[in-house]
């Protein structure tokens, strides 16, 4: 296994892991999280693919197939009236290949994704977790992870 930039050749492979990734939102929360769609479109994903300033990391085996994928985004927020100018890098998604998990390579993208902000001189690296997620969760604690805040709601 490798772990490289996205390309254009491997948005089949992304595809299907953003599909596993919307099933299980979808099953945890189908109020929020509608089922049998995708999170972007083909033209949606091939310009993030493109864009330096939301790298895409992917793991792949020696056949070149998608085995996991670490979506990440700069955030900087520069001038602002309350928030100092540190530069992040957000995860935005990682997702490991059901068939493929326990294998490691989501700790593998994960810590991929740590030295790629570190020498891109990031603070820190940041992501968003559901609640209902519990083996996300456990994975980002065991990865080291610590709650940077917590979004609360009450359905009506």
């Amino acid at each position: 296994m490798k772990i490289r930039r996205a390309k254009e050749s491997d948005m089949t492979g992304i595809n299907q892991l953003l599909m596993q990734v919307l099933t299980v939102h979808h099953n945890q929360r189908p109020d929020l999280f509608k089922g049998n769609t995708k999170k972007y479109t083909d033209k949606e994903l091939k310009a993030i693919i493109e864009d330096d300033m939301k790298p895409i990391f992917v793991a792949v085996s020696e056949d070149e197939t998608v085995l996991g994928y670490a979506f990440c985004q700069y955030i900087q927020h520069i001038n602002d009236n309350i928030l100092t100018d540190i530069k992040s890098l957000y995860i935005d998604d990682l997702c490991v290949d059901e068939k493929s998990r326990g294998t490691h390579i989501g700790k593998s993208l994960y810590e991929y994704v740590i030295e790629y902000a570190r020498k891109s001189e990031c603070y820190n690296v940041t992501l968003n977790v559901w609640s209902c997620n519990q083996n996300a969760l456990q994975f980002y604690e065991k990865c080291g992870l610590v709650p940077q805040k917590i979004g609360m709601e009450k359905i009506l």
